[in-house]
């Protein structure tokens, strides 16, 4: 029996897909297809979206933006919620259409579906945790939990929100504004 090997997608791939409606991400050059997100997730990173951006005006130490497409390598393009990058590093990795290099914050909201998750959780983790984004958070909204995770070194350590300040020291208590903000929207 031989066994056949899938060549590994670029971006340059990745780039000449048609639009058809569908989301890729291409990870370590084997490519995920997404739907749209569904309506929870999406309000999850609007109210995060608008905290951040009140945070940031009264603490101007970066920018945000909502669902960039943000390049590692040649073999790994992905499309995350929300990302965050200091000032001292926009112009380094910020400065044309897209992000080229690893953000400073990364948040992921799930998506229902096993192949969402398995993606969110696995893939994209090890892959931010290999190009050195300093922090990654992962939110669920159906079990109403984030994960963050700071990386150092080759390590990826997890820890609460309510444990450890994140890179955007005060935002803590915009993400509990945020999610009593969505528990009145969801009941």
């Amino acid at each position: 029996m031989v066994a056949k090997i899938e060549p590994l997608l670029t971006i340059a791939d990745l780039d000449a897909m048609p639009e058809d409606g569908n989301r890729y991400e291409l990870i370590e050059g084997e490519l995920f297809a997404s739907r749209a997100p569904t309506l929870t997730p999406q309000e999850v990173v609007l109210l995060l979206t608008i905290a951040l951006q009140k945070y940031l005006e009264r603490h101007p130490t970066g920018k945000i933006w909502p669902a960039p497409g943000v390049i590692f390598s040649d073999f790994s393009e992905v499309i995350p919620d929300i990302i965050y990058v200091s000032n001292e590093r926009i112009k380094e990795i910020a400065s044309g259409d897209r992000v080229v290099g690893a953000p400073d914050l990364i948040i992921e909201v799930l998506s229902p579906g096993a192949e969402n998750e398995r993606r969110d959780r696995k893939a994209k983790r090890k892959l931010y945790q290999k190009y050195g984004v300093k922090e990654h958070w992962l939110i669920d909204p159906q079990l109403r939990t984030v994960e963050m995770y700071r990386t150092r070194s080759s390590s990826s350590q997890q820890s609460s929100v309510a444990k450890r300040k994140s890179l955007l020291l005060c935002f803590r208590a915009s993400t509990v504004w945020c999610a009593k903000s969505l528990d009145k929207q969801l009941t």
